[in-house]
């Protein structure tokens, strides 16, 4: 059980909207520039390239909110990746089980509906699964976002608890939370449709909020020793994983980027998914 919890189909290929990284025959062009988004096949997550870049990882002592295990705060450098413009959604993840992959397994919605909502019911297993088959057809080395790339993804630049600022209320404009005691609501009482909300300044939609996202890292209790070149940190306890993001069942004191959570490699649960990241050449 989790500890401390009391090709998108949604963006048609033939859809005005952000120009795709493939040609009309849908051949791979070079890599695509920054910002660019981009899609490996027909099927694939829509994808965007992060710039390459430095930030702060962490919180400060003095955040609101703030866990031991965030610290200790140091400057790491993330060299330029494609993530997954949403998180992996039903149909994303049903192609790959009609194709043979995923293991077969067919999640659970929890009756909410699937679609473009955002796969839950998968453990980290199940999401090594998805990207070995994405990896396969396309040619290209799909994998889990490092913790160190998900917060930065995640900040797009941005040095405060959000990066959508300090206004409480602006939270339900760009997360999918549980704003019960707040004087604001998002609309959606689980998971959200992925979109539903706007996105940050990398073009990312969902990172905080909708549902917890697996990462690639092992489980430490804070940043001493961990890498500084925004790699995964493959040592600790790697019988657990770490999930960033929140979910719908959070309020706004625990939507935060530096917030984490260890979570057993093998759970699955209702408010957890995951959003890809694939390497650049």
């Amino acid at each position: 059980m989790i500890v401390r919890v009391v090709c998108l189909a949604a963006l048609a290929v033939a859809s005005p909207g952000p120009v795709l990284a493939q040609d009309e025959a849908g051949a791979r062009q070079e890599e695509p520039e920054d910002g660019a988004v981009f899609r490996d096949c027909a099927v694939c997550p829509a994808m965007v390239r992060v710039p390459a870049g430095a930030f702060l990882m962490g919180s400060p002592e003095s955040e609101s909110g703030r866990y031991q295990d965030e610290g200790p705060q140091r400057v790491v450098l993330v060299a330029a990746f494609a993530a997954g413009v949403h998180e992996v959604t039903f149909t994303e993840w049903e192609a790959c089980v009609e194709a043979g992959g995923c293991l077969e397994h067919l999640p659970g919605d929890e009756g909410w509906g699937r679609a473009d909502r955002p796969v839950i019911n998968v453990n980290w297993t199940d999401a090594q699964a998805y990207v070995e088959w994405l990896s396969e057809v396309t040619g290209h080395r799909y994998r889990l976002l490092s913790e160190a790339e998900w917060e930065y993804a995640a900040r797009a630049g941005a040095s405060t608890a959000r990066p959508w600022g300090e206004t409480v209320t602006d939270a339900c404009l760009f997360a999918n939370g549980d704003y019960s005691a707040l004087p604001c609501g998002d609309g959606h009482e689980n998971t959200a449709p992925a979109g539903s909300f706007k996105p940050n300044a990398f073009g990312l939609y969902d990172l905080l909020g909708n549902v917890w996202e697996w990462t690639q890292d092992c489980w430490n209790e804070g940043y001493a020793g961990a890498p500084g070149d925004g790699r995964a940190w493959e040592s600790g306890d790697c019988s657990a994983r770490v999930l960033r993001g929140g979910s719908w069942y959070h309020g706004v004191k625990d939507l935060r980027v530096a917030y984490r959570l260890r979570s057993p490699f093998l759970d699955r649960s209702l408010i957890v998914g995951f959003r890809v990241a694939r390497s650049l050449n």
